[in-house]
């Protein structure tokens, strides 16, 4: 294993230490142009093409670099739809990601989980034109009886050997291995289209296993490309967020992480046991992850010296560089400009052809709304965003089960709020104005190219449905000044709303599951007095749940769902379904109420993060009187909110509330 060793230990002269610099970037997820498709402007904190100006410069500071990216490249914008759905790759094309990774010259790459959600013969199409190696050690084409004996999709690891200069300038060889893992769930997520075609290994067996034959086969220097993020630090077999078991392998000198549009080092993660937010270390291991939509350049410094022929770590400093604070980079005068040629120029050019066809076809109308749709207030259930994703969906399932067995199931439909601020920030909410709809609407209303599905429930699955995403709640105390209404935690995405019941969430209550889907107390309950047709929820009926295909086949972990439950996977895209919806009852009309209520005590106030946007539709949450409390650091509007005024007299204490 490679040795960190303290600088004074080390008696060699300064001159013969090497500076290695590892970049990089993770969860682009296709924003490749500085612009937000879903608002129709320009943003200039997002986007590859941006972030290779601060590629370009942090090249010029030090001899010796490497780029490597962490997954999650091919999905997430109109941009990876297009060329998917729409234009399509013929043999021989370049996907714009990849031709921009290549003119950037990546050293290496992971997969992600996004990278099958076009498909696999996508995925492999779009690789094929990759002038760079991808790794990845746990998505297999078939699984053998041990790691070592697995068929990869791609090779487990790369070898790669590079001469760097030393501080006197003169060359050495260094070889880097470079192994990649992905969270094992994507066969889950990505049923319909991987199902009997791949299988997956739990990341940290499948790591700890190739390490060995790494340093065997002259690895000087081991890098982790670990599509996941930062989670519990105890080892599960097939956990999502793997890094800190990862961190803790004997072997791994690097990590450089992702999947969970967090940044690290930062004061997030400063309470975790083994986490040096100031050095940047997970147990010692240098780690770092660079947000997301290239949002950050994620950058790894470190200091090796050689010794016998072998290479030791002397020091490390990890950083992160956001493109908002751009200029303080750009300020400083650049550094040995001769040896390292600027490549954003020919980035910039490459994804202007395809921005501009994108524009063309996301400003297609497709309808008129008579009412503004927005994503604003989802977590006060006053949401005309997935109201109407919601009533599409359902209207989809209903013709398709008709005259099937299932058709005489009462129909709910569930929908979580694609754009909800949290991790993406204070733009990341729907927000279409009243009138015309177009195709760009619609991406700002559904992000993921999820597929339409249902599942049939009991009452009971229902319910433990709601406790799940009631968990996006704080538990709420009388009288607290400003306390926040919403657990950071929880990620919007899982906050579904079952539209077709009435049902109450008692915000005094503890809540039944943690954030990440684990179950804290079976008896602790928020969900109160859920009717259908206005009479109590039968806990043994049947119902049919519209949903998606990533929600039906188990994501998220919601009671009821997985392939067992299944009575419908559509290949139709909810996009598509939305589309086709808006024109048949065009101009749209659709209400922001939603089916829920909050069960608080008296005195109780809270206060929710919104975007600035939110300010000219106050009057959709009037009977919370809403006091605006100004613009928080991160750009969000808060807005103190009195459930007293929303519910008056209906408050009761949590001991008189009826199961």
């Amino acid at each position: 294993m490679t040795q960190h060793l303290s600088f004074f230990e080390r008696s060699q002269e300064i001159s013969a230490a090497v500076d290695l610099r590892i970049m990089e970037t993770t969860d682009l997820h296709v924003h490749l142009h500085p612009y937000d498709y879903y608002a129709d402007c320009p943003n200039p904190d997002l986007g590859l093409a941006r972030l290779s100006e601060l590629i370009d410069h942090a090249r010029q500071q030090v001899p010796n670099c490497l780029l490597f990216d962490n997954g999650d490249f091919l999905q997430g914008t109109p941009v990876g739809d297009f060329f998917a759905y729409d234009k399509g790759l013929r043999a021989g094309d370049a996907h714009p990601v990849i031709a921009a990774m290549n003119a950037l010259r990546y050293d290496a790459i992971t997969l992600g989980n996004h990278e099958f959600n076009y498909g696999l013969e996508f995925l492999m199409g779009s690789m094929a034109q990759a002038n760079f190696p991808t790794v990845s050690a746990n998505i297999l084409r078939k699984a053998g009886r041990s790691p070592r004996n697995d068929q990869h999709l791609f090779r487990p690891y790369r070898l790669l050997t590079r001469d760097v200069l030393d501080r006197s300038g003169q060359s050495r060889a260094i070889c880097v291995g470079v192994i990649g893992v992905a969270p094992s769930q994507i066969t889950l997520w990505e049923r319909q289209h991987l199902d009997g075609r791949i299988q997956t290994r739990d990341m940290v067996q499948a790591v700890k296993a190739w390490l060995p034959e790494m340093r065997e086969a002259g690895a000087d220097l081991i890098v982790v490309l670990a599509h996941s993020g930062i989670g519990d630090s105890r080892h599960r077999e097939f956990m999502e967020n793997a890094v800190i078991p990862i961190a803790r392998l004997d072997g791994v000198d690097l990590i450089l992480s992702g999947h969970s549009h967090q940044v690290f080092p930062s004061p997030v993660f400063a309470k975790i046991p083994g986490v040096d937010i100031e050095r940047g270390t997970i147990w010692g291991t240098p780690t770092v992850m660079s947000g997301f939509f290239g949002s950050h350049l994620g950058l790894v410094d470190m200091t090796l010296l050689q010794d016998g022929g072998k290479w030791h770590v002397v020091d490390t400093r990890v950083t992160t560089r956001a493109l908002r604070d751009a200029s303080l980079y750009f300020a400083q005068p650049l550094m040995r400009e001769s040896e390292a040629p600027i490549l954003s120029p020919a980035v910039r050019k490459i994804v202007s052809s395809a921005h501009d066809a994108v524009l063309g076809k996301i400003r297609q109308p497709i309808g008129l709304s008579d009412t503004a749709i927005n994503s604003f207030f989802a977590y006060l259930g006053r949401n005309a965003a997935t109201e109407l994703v919601a009533a599409a969906q359902k209207e989809f399932v209903a013709e398709h089960l008709e005259d099937t067995e299932y058709s005489t199931l009462p129909l709910l439909s569930s929908v979580s709020p694609s754009k909800v601020g949290g991790l993406g920030g204070a733009r990341n909410f729907t927000n279409i104005e009243a009138g015309l709809l177009t195709l760009r609407s619609l991406a700002d209303l559904y992000v993921f190219p999820n597929r339409v599905a249902a599942c049939r429930l009991t009452g009971a699955d229902v319910v433990l449905w709601l406790e799940r995403a009631a968990s996006a709640f704080q538990q709420l105390t009388p009288d607290a000044p400003e306390q926040s209404l919403m657990n950071p935690a929880f990620p919007g995405y899982n906050f579904e709303i079952i539209y077709g019941l009435d049902y109450t969430v008692d915000l005094m209550a503890p809540a039944r599951f943690a954030a990440n889907g684990d179950e804290i107390d079976p008896s602790f309950s928020r969900i109160r007095n859920v009717t259908w047709n206005g009479k109590p929820l039968d806990m043994t009926a049947d119902f049919i749940l519209c949903t998606n295909s990533f929600r039906a086949q188990g994501a998220g972990g919601f009671a009821g769902s997985g392939q067992d439950s299944i009575v419908l996977d559509h290949p139709a895209i909810i996009r598509d379904v939305l589309s086709n919806y808006v024109s048949a009852h065009s101009p749209l009309s659709i209400s922001a109420q939603g089916p829920f209520r909050f069960a608080t005590e008296a005195g109780t106030s809270a206060v929710l993060r919104t975007s600035i946007a939110a300010h000219a539709h106050l009057d959709l949450i009037a009977d919370f009187n809403p006091e605006v409390m100004g613009v928080d650091r991160d750009g969000f509007m808060r807005v103190k909110l009195c459930f007293d005024a929303a519910y008056g007299v209906q408050n009761r204490p949590v001991s008189s509330l009826d199961d």
